[in-house]
C-alpha cells in the first residue's frame, strides 16, 4: 500500500520540556491534540454509523446482494456480544455463486497443524468451540433482478456472548480506518513509538485509554506490514516539503514585488535546501512600534507533513487583543533554529527589543532568549504551566488532585517572595513530591512563572484567560488541513492584515463613582483599558491611607487587617509608586495609588500614567462613531433623572409603586421588541444591559 502525503497536519507538542522522550503532555482542557483533528473524528464516527435499530435476521429476508446482508449480520452479530466469518461458497456454471455461509467466529474445530521446525514453537489455542451459530444465503433471480434471502438462520450458541466493551476488541472489528493509517504512519515517520501512537490519537479523538476501536497489536502489526509503504511515503514526503518550500519561497517573494514593506528571510542547508523560513508584514512592523513592549512568542503547534515548528509571534493591542507580528517555520527545536528566529525577527523590527518576551517551557528557547535578547524579561506564561498540571500530576495524586491544583493556583498568586518557597516547600512534602522530576522542572524555572518573582515585569494584561482564547481563535483560522505550505502562508497574511479586522465599536462606559479621575479616563482610555481601570477606582474607595512623616502613604483595607501596601509619593515631579506594582506589570494604576490621588484632590490622573499604548488614539484600527459617547451621556443624564423622579413618586404608596412597576415591565417588553434602527443604537443597548 503506497499512500501519498496528502493534508499538512499539524498537532500539539506533546513532548515534555523534562527531556524525557517517553514522558508527553496532555494540554488540560483540550481533548483534541491537533486543529485538523475535528476533520478525522468526523470521518472515523462516520463509519460506525450501526446505531440504527438491527433486528434479528429470519429465514426468507431479502437483501439485494451478499454483501448487504452480510454487513447486517455483522452489525446484529457485534449488538449481540460475538462476530461472524464467511465460510463456505456455493457456484454454479448459470448462477456463479449462488450460496453464501455466514457462521460464528467460534464455529467448527481447529484443525492440528504440522508444527514448524523451531526450537520453541508457539502453542496458540484456538476459539473455536463447535458454535451452531449460523446464517446461510440463497441467490434468485425474480424478474430478471438477482436478489439473496435467507435460507437458513440459527442464532444458538455454545458459548458465552461477551460484553460490548468485550466485543469491539474482536478481530472483527478491530479495523484501522484509512484517516487513522495515514495518521499512523505520519507519526511512525516522526519516531514516535507504537505506544505514543496509539496515546496521541486517544488524545485526538477524545477517548479514554483503550477506547478505540483498535489496539496497540493492530497498531504494530500495521506499522510493521508497511514499513516498504512508509519508506516510500517517506520519500514522497521528502519531495512534497522540498516543492512546497521552495513554492513558499517564491510566493514570500511575489509578495515583496507586490509591497515593499514585506520582510522575510530562511536558511539553507549543506545541499540548499530551505531549513528555516520567516516573515512579517509592513502592518506587523507598524503595530510593533507601538504593542512591541510585550512579545509573546508562541511555538505551541507543529506540522507533522513538514517536520516543521511553528513560532508565532505577537502582541496585545489597547483593545487586549493580539495582533500578529511575525511567523516562523523551523526545521526542530534547537538552540541554533530559536536563536536564528530570534535575530531575525529582531531585525525585521529593525532592531529595538521588547521589555518581555512571554513563552512556553522549553530549555532550548530559554537559551537562545538569554543570549540574543540579554536586557529583555523572560516570563513563562502561567497558561502553559497550568495546562500541563492534570498530565504530569494527576495520574500520581489520584483524588488529591484537585486538591493540589487548587492549592497551586493559590500558591501562584502570593506576592513575596519568601511567602512563595515557605508554601512550595509545605506543598511538596503534603502531597509527596520531592522526588518528581516535574515540580524540580517548575521550581528550576521559578524566576519566571510565580507572581511573586514577575510582579515587577511588564505584561501589558497579556496573561490574561481572555487573551490567550483569543489566540487559540486566531490559530484555529490558520491551520487547518491546507494541502501545501503556500496556502498556510496566504491564511496567515489574511489574518495578519489589519483591513480584515472588524472595527471596534466604541462602546458606551458608564461611570460608577462620579469621581473626576473615573471622568477624565473615559474620555481617554479604549473601553478594554477603563473598564480596567475603572475596576481599580472602584475598589479604591475601600482603602483607608495613613500618611507618613516622609509624604508617602500606607494604603490598606478598611476591614482587612493584613497586607498594607506602601504608597510613595514625589510631589516635585508627580511620582507615585505602589509596593504591588500593578502598574509596573500591567500599566494600570493600582487602586492604592488612585486613593492616594484621590486624597491629594487630583481630578484627573497625571499624564505619564496614561500610558499611550491604552488610549484610544493609538488604536490600529478605526473606531466606529467617535462622537457616540457624547450622545450616550446625554441619553444616560435624561433616562437618570427621569428615573429618579419616577423611584421618588412610587414610593409613597404601595399602590403606586405596584402600578409602576407592571407598567415599567410591560413598556421594557414593548421596547425590547422595536427594530433597531441604526448600529450605534444596537450597541449601545447592549452594553447598558451588559453593565446593569
Amino acid at each position: 500500500m503506497t499512500m501519498k502525503p496528502s493534508s499538512n497536519i499539524w498537532i500539539r507538542r506533546q513532548q515534555c520540556p523534562c527531556g524525557d522522550w517517553k514522558c508527553y503532555v496532555k494540554y488540560e482542557g483540550d481533548d483534541q491534540t491537533s486543529v485538523s483533528s475535528q476533520l478525522i473524528k468526523n470521518e472515523t464516527t462516520s463509519t460506525s454509523s450501526s446505531s440504527e435499530a438491527v433486528f434479528m435476521p429470519y429465514v426468507g429476508q431479502i437483501f439485494k446482494t451478499d454483501e448487504d446482508a452480510f454487513e447486517y449480520y455483522s452489525n446484529f452479530a457485534r449488538k449481540n456480544g460475538f462476530s461472524i466469518r464467511k465460510a463456505r461458497s456455493t457456484e454454479s456454471q448459470n448462477l456463479g455463486i449462488y450460496r453464501r455461509d455466514f457462521v460464528c467466529y467460534r464455529s467448527g474445530f481447529n484443525q492440528p497443524r504440522k508444527k514448524a521446525n523451531v526450537e520453541h514453537p508457539r502453542d496458540r489455542k484456538s476459539v473455536r468451540c463447535g458454535c451452531d451459530a449460523k446464517l446461510y444465503l440463497t441467490k434468485e433471480i425474480v424478474n430478471g433482478v438477482t436478489q439473496w434471502y435467507i435460507s437458513q438462520f440459527s442464532n444458538v450458541h455454545n458459548h458465552e456472548l461477551l460484553e460490548d466493551d468485550q466485543v469491539r476488541l474482536l478481530p472483527a472489528y478491530r479495523k484501522i480506518q484509512e484517516a487513522d493509517q495515514e495518521r499512523i504512519l505520519l507519526l511512525s515517520k516522526a519516531g514516535f513509538p507504537v505506544n505514543r501512537i496509539v496515546k496521541v490519537l486517544e488524545l485526538e479523538k477524545g477517548v479514554q485509554p483503550g477506547q478505540l476501536p483498535f489496539i496497540e497489536k493492530d497498531v504494530r502489526n500495521f506499522v510493521r506490514t508497511c514499513k516498504k509503504s512508509v519508506q516510500e511515503n517517506d520519500a514522497l514526503l521528502t519531495e512534497k516539503r522540498e516543492n512546497d518550500t521552495l513554492e513558499l519561497l517564491e510566493a514570500c517573494k511575489a509578495m515583496v514585488e507586490r509591497d515593499a514593506d514585506f520582510v522575510y528571510d530562511y536558511t539553507t542547508d549543506e545541499n540548499s535546501k530551505v531549513e528555516n523560513i520567516s516573515w512579517s508584514y509592513a502592518d506587523s512592523v507598524r503595530a510593533y512600534t507601538v504593542f512591541g513592549d510585550v512579545v509573546t512568542f508562541d511555538t505551541t503547534y507543529r506540522s507533522i507533513t513538514y517536520g516543521l515548528l511553528l513560532g508565532v509571534w505577537f502582541g496585545i493591542d489597547n483593545h487586549g487583543k493580539p495582533v500578529f507580528l511575525g511567523c516562523a517555520l523551523l526545521q526542530d527545536e534547537s538552540l541554533n533554529s530559536f536563536a536564528w528566529a530570534l535575530q531575525t525577527f529582531l531585525r525585521f523590527m529593525r532592531g529595538r527589543c521588547p521589555q518581555t518576551v512571554l513563552t512556553d517551557i522549553d530549555s532550548s528557547l530559554r537559551d537562545a532568549i538569554a543570549r540574543e535578547l540579554p536586557d529583555t524579561k523572560h516570563v513563562i506564561c502561567s497558561w502553559h504551566v497550568h495546562s500541563k498540571l492534570s498530565s504530569w500530576f494527576a495520574p500520581s495524586l489520584g483524588s488529591q488532585y484537585e486538591e493540589f491544583k487548587a492549592e497551586f493556583d493559590m500558591l501562584c498568586h502570593l506576592e513575596g517572595i519568601e511567602e512563595f518557597e515557605h508554601q512550595w516547600n509545605h506543598l511538596v512534602a503534603r502531597f509527596g513530591l520531592a522526588s518528581d522530576k516535574h515540580i524540580a522542572l517548575l521550581f528550576s524555572y521559578r524566576t519566571s512563572w510565580p507572581l511573586s518573582y514577575i510582579r515587577s515585569y511588564f505584561l501589558a494584561r497579556s496573561m490574561t484567560a481572555e487573551f490567550y482564547q483569543s489566540l487559540d481563535e486566531f490559530f484555529k483560522r490558520i491551520l487547518s488541513g491546507q494541502t501545501c505550505l503556500q496556502l498556510f502562508f496566504e491564511q496567515v497574511g489574511f489574518a495578519a492584515d489589519l483591513r480584515n479586522r472588524s472595527k471596534e465599536a466604541l462602546q458606551y462606559m458608564h461611570t460608577k463613582t462620579c469621581l473626576p479621575i473615573e471622568e477624565n479616563a473615559r474620555s481617554i482610555l479604549t473601553p478594554y483599558a477603563f473598564n480596567a481601570l475603572q475596576h481599580e477606582i472602584v475598589l479604591s474607595m475601600q482603602y483607608a491611607t495613613t500618611e507618613l512623616a516622609n509624604g508617602s502613604y500606607l494604603v490598606r483595607h478598611y476591614k482587612k487587617m493584613e497586607g498594607e501596601y506602601l504608597v510613595i509619593w514625589i510631589s516635585q515631579d508627580e511620582q507615585i509608586h505602589c509596593s504591588c506594582k500593578e502598574f509596573e506589570h500591567s500599566g494600570i494604576l493600582c487602586r492604592h495609588c488612585l486613593r492616594v490621588l484621590t486624597v491629594k484632590n487630583y481630578f484627573e490622573i497625571p499624564e505619564k500614567y496614561i500610558l499611550f499604548r491604552w488610549r484610544l488614539e493609538s488604536s490600529l484600527v478605526a473606531l466606529e462613531d467617535q462622537n457616540g459617547q457624547c450622545n450616550s451621556d446625554e441619553y444616560a443624564q435624561v433616562f437618570h433623572s427621569l428615573a429618579a423622579t419616577l423611584l421618588t413618586e412610587s414610593l409613597f404608596t404601595k399602590e403606586r409603586f405596584n402600578h409602576v412597576h407592571r407598567e415599567l415591565s410591560r413598556l421594557l417588553e414593548h421596547v425590547r421588541n422595536m427594530p433597531v434602527s441604526n448600529e450605534f443604537a444596537s450597541n449601545m443597548a447592549a452594553n447598558n444591559i451588559s453593565e446593569s
